[in-house]
């Protein structure tokens, strides 16, 4: 994804739009067919105690090409893993001991159960094997048969003595179909502003849109750009996909007038001050054409909801606040004494005292109780914005939103954030995430995220990825996952090195899509996997297994021969939420968005206005519509089963001709009215450095 919308093209992020129909293959992550193209791994010893750690030594970035991984990429992937791998006598002791726990574990830290199915892991022991289950329900069973969905705890003793203990996870054999077709809209919220915005959009604003679409437009859904707290800095890193912590919304999304102890602050001249400042920022952004300013911002919010703080919770409040911080518990306070921290001494912990840089040390606990205030003020602030968001969910699903909110769970966190600094155990030190090279970016890509170690996730029983996918999931009718391959596994490189010299982990992929149903099933939402670009076989196939619909970019969508032309139903034309595919579909059943961060807006490709950047092609028009060479424009509308309302005779060419018909039509046209936007993000009013963008999404809410 870019950093700031739903492509995936920019070099800090994985390639989505001008990718999303290359290659549909990268291989095994030990695969060997092909040429190799570079001297490395050899098979033995240290290719078999990497295998045996889930780190790859070979990869394939296109079918029948194989590329080796470097002996220093495979030894520096098992250091950041804990194995010395530094020299061969080393290689030879961590492989004997890797084997040896192996050969004497009797249960994997983490078992799965998928509905009634039992589990291998449990069928493969000796016989006269004792179970004993203690279930998250609080009951004791001796049996794994017909056990509730959870997190349970197992124990078995086995006939020779020896015991072990592992985390069961029941999930459901596959999530529920989605109710029907539906369409929504692709809201990045910074962008939509109304005449109550400070200068960007807020949850207020985001609950008005939601009630309006589907009142007035018959919309299922609305989807979201991450709303995960940002690195604070002059300025903040304004990137949603390098959040502080993915956990938590962005305080800066809320309406300070919304909340209740608002109307009590003691001195209103100050208040009216910062009303009057933020006013002049929103004009200046609506009516002049500035640019959104992010840091300005959170400025004027941060002033005004520290008097609020200041007034008093009422006694129902004050209860409900009390709950909220039972129910989040360490984790909430982790990340308010980091804020508390950063405000004190930077974001960045490295330079921070040492023993501040352990969330456990005693220094830690003694600088919470100095900084008792702030760390109060910043929890306050996530009960706010979780207030709000279960708001504006309630108001789309009360307009009969079917789905109601969409939101977007980023890849990774930022390296110095609060996530980082406080589940620190459970990534990587020294290595990022990012992609291999391709033949879209020859030199490969370090998107600056810390990966999670497989390792201590299993030992835990996935308890952080539990707890995200819970918090993501609560007020959520759905849930993008970005680069679902994430959950199968993920490119590391070392810091400081090219992404040309990391290599391919492996993850759990089982149990990390177990847990993900059984979280997205507690609530019945629905799950999206960013299923984009190079794809290695199987897991498309293994994500629609168990529900997880996929993704399907309309700009893109055409036929297998590349020609441009519509697909032909029995092609597998892939639409939102269809029945089953047919045999010669390759892809699940996909949520589609219109566009993304890299094509035109619908409002501007729609009638024909946009022109590509980039090398040029010859182009006719007909009826007002872009007709590129290939393109079968009779056999188009004689396909077409209903016309736009608003442009009677315009029908659409390549590349928007597979859409359901009724659907688009509506849907073109009500996006028009809902953005009037007929630019793109990634064409103007874009930052730069990371691709966000800064500008207004205009007359968005009426």
């Amino acid at each position: 994804m870019p950093p700031a919308e739903t492509g995936e093209s920019e070099t800090d992020e994985p390639g989505e739009a001008d990718r999303a129909h290359a290659a549909d293959g990268i291989h095994g992550a030990d695969e060997t067919d092909g040429a190799h193209e570079a001297h490395g791994v050899g098979e033995a010893p240290l290719a078999r105690l990497a295998a045996l750690h889930g780190v790859a030594t070979s990869y394939s970035p296109s079918p029948g090409r194989t590329v080796a991984a470097s002996d220093a990429a495979v030894t520096t992937a098992l250091a950041a893993l804990g194995v010395d791998a530094g020299t061969p006598d080393a290689v030879h002791r961590a492989l004997a001991a890797r084997e040896t726990e192996l050969r004497r574990r009797l249960l994997p830290p983490t078992v799965v159960c998928w509905g009634e199915q039992p589990p291998a892991a449990l069928t493969d022991l000796p016989d006269g094997t004792r179970l004993r289950i203690e279930t998250e329900q609080g009951e004791t069973r001796a049996s794994a048969e017909q056990l509730p969905p959870g997190v349970h705890a197992l124990h078995i003793t086995a006939p020779d003595g020896r015991s072990a203990d592992a985390h069961l996870v029941v999930a459901p054999a596959r999530l529920s179909a989605p109710p029907g077709r539906a369409y929504g809209l692709l809201v990045q919220l910074y962008s939509l502003l109304s005449q109550r915005s400070w200068g960007m959009g807020d949850l207020g604003d985001l609950a008005e849109l939601a009630a309006w679409a589907g009142r007035a437009l018959g919309a299922g859904f609305v989807q979201l750009n991450p709303l995960h707290v940002a690195v604070p800095g002059d300025p903040t890193d304004p990137s949603p996909y390098r959040p502080s912590s993915r956990r938590y919304p962005d305080p800066v999304h809320l309406r300070v007038e919304d909340v209740p102890e608002f109307a009590y602050v003691d001195d209103p001249g100050p208040v009216r001050t910062l009303l009057d400042r933020a006013a002049r920022l929103r004009e200046s952004v609506l009516r002049k054409g500035a640019l959104i300013d992010r840091d300005a911002v959170w400025e004027l919010k941060r002033e005004a909801l520290e008097r609020v703080h200041a007034v008093p919770l009422g006694p129902g409040r004050r209860a409900a606040y009390v709950d909220f911080l039972a129910e989040e518990g360490e984790a909430l306070e982790d990340h308010a004494t980091w804020c508390a921290l950063a405000e004190v001494y930077g974001a960045d912990g490295h330079g921070w005292p040492a023993g501040l840089r352990d969330p456990r040390s005693a220094e830690t606990a003694r600088a919470r109780g100095e900084l008792m205030d702030r760390v109060d003020f910043h929890a306050w602030l996530a009960w706010l914005t979780d207030e709000q968001l279960a708001a504006a969910q309630r108001a789309a699903r009360d307009a009969g939103m079917a789905v109601g909110l969409v939101h977007d769970l980023a890849v990774g966190v930022h390296p110095v954030g609060a996530d980082a600094w406080a589940q620190q155990e459970y990534f990587a030190a020294g290595m990022s995430v990012g992609a291999p090279p391709d033949a879209f970016n020859a030199l490969g890509q370090d998107w600056g995220l810390p990966p999670w170690r497989p390792d201590r996730l299993a030992e835990s029983g996935y308890a952080p990825y539990r707890r995200l996918l819970r918090a993501l999931f609560r007020y959520a009718g759905a849930l993008r996952i970005d680069h679902v391959m994430g959950l199968f596994r993920l490119w590391w490189v070392p810091q400081g090195r090219p992404p040309t010299e990391g290599t391919y982990v492996r993850y759990d992929a089982e149990a990390m899509l177990a847990i993900l149903v059984l979280e997205a099933s507690r609530t019945g939402a629905l799950v999206i996997g960013e299923d984009l670009g190079t794809v290695e076989p199987g897991v498309r196939e293994t994500l629609h297994a168990r529900g997880v619909l996929g993704t399907s970019v309309l700009w893109f969508e055409r036929d297998w021969e590349g020609t441009g032309c519509r697909c032909r139903p029995s092609a597998g034309a892939r639409t939102a939420w269809p029945p089953p595919p047919p045999t010669t579909c390759r892809r699940p059943p996909p949520g589609s968005p219109a566009r993304t961060s890299n094509s035109a807006t619908v409002s501007a490709c729609w009638p024909g206005r946009w022109r590509r950047s980039g090398p040029r092609r010859r182009r006719t028009r007909r009826n007002g519509w872009p007709c590129w060479p290939g393109s079968d424009c009779s056999r188009v509308r004689a396909g077409a089963s209903a016309r736009c309302p608003r442009r009677p005779r315009s029908r659409p060419c390549t590349p928007f001709c597979c859409a359901p018909r009724p659907g688009w039509s509506a849907c073109g046209c009500r996006t028009r009215w809902a953005t009037g936007a007929r630019r793109t993000c990634r064409v103007r009013g874009t930052s730069i450095r990371t691709g966000v963008c800064r500008s207004p999404m205009r007359g968005a809410v009426r």
